[in-house]
């Protein structure tokens, strides 16, 4: 298959989010544009789109996790948000929790394939059977908010935070989660990263756990 990723060269706000580990980026763009892409992980019309779409939305919320927190990805997909934070900061311990076999197939695969065996693990599970506690859990197109909650949030240490990332709705599945968010010891709120630097910023739910 042809490597979209050199088709489509990174852009300039990627040496900026990726610094010394822009060709790691690179790499990762070309799994997801040729074995994600035969894989169905993601659509075969996402190459052409894979850095503005994927890898950007999801660096742009990399800080959101403090200096060596340790970071769970659930319902990791193909490594979305989580394995882009891991690139963009390794100072993270990234945990990419995934039910589907063939996803986790493909995510250890890739661990390997960009050297990340030390700051990165996949667990091959459900949220919901997964008892550890984590500095930050976050999730990106696995569920409607209030559901995620329930999974994500039980996940989260006191103090710690969920950061979910959402699109043009976050508004409307917050207004329609906040009773179970604040029911689980959640505060939340909404943000955004990237305005003036890419055309549709990152949008987030935060909820910072008490």
């Amino acid at each position: 298959m042809t490597d979209v990723s050199r088709e489509t060269p990174p852009p300039p706000l990627a040496g900026e989010l990726f610094g010394s580990r822009l060709q790691m980026a690179v790499a990762y763009a070309g799994l997801l544009c040729g074995d994600g892409v035969v894989r169905g992980l993601i659509g075969p019309r996402e190459g052409s789109r894979v850095w503005d779409r994927h890898l950007l939305n999801c660096a742009l919320a990399a800080d959101t996790a403090p200096t060596g927190a340790r970071v769970a990805d659930v319902g990791a997909g193909a490594g979305l948000p989580g394995l882009v934070w891991a690139i963009a900061r390794p100072d993270l311990d990234v945990v990419l929790i995934e039910p589907s076999l063939r996803r986790t197939a493909f995510l250890r695969e890739a661990v390997s394939h960009l050297g990340l065996e030390d700051t990165v693990t996949v667990a091959c599970a459900r949220a919901q059977e997964h008892t550890a506690l984590y500095d930050v859990v976050t999730a990106r197109a696995v569920a409607p908010l209030d559901r995620l909650a329930r999974w994500c949030l039980p996940l989260v240490r006191s103090g710690g935070s969920m950061v979910a990332l959402k699109g043009s709705a976050a508004a409307q599945e917050l207004a329609g989660a906040d009773a179970t968010i604040r029911s689980l010891g959640g505060d939340p709120a909404i943000r955004s990263y990237g305005e003036g630097r890419v055309e549709v910023p990152t949008t987030v739910v935060e909820i910072v756990k008490a």
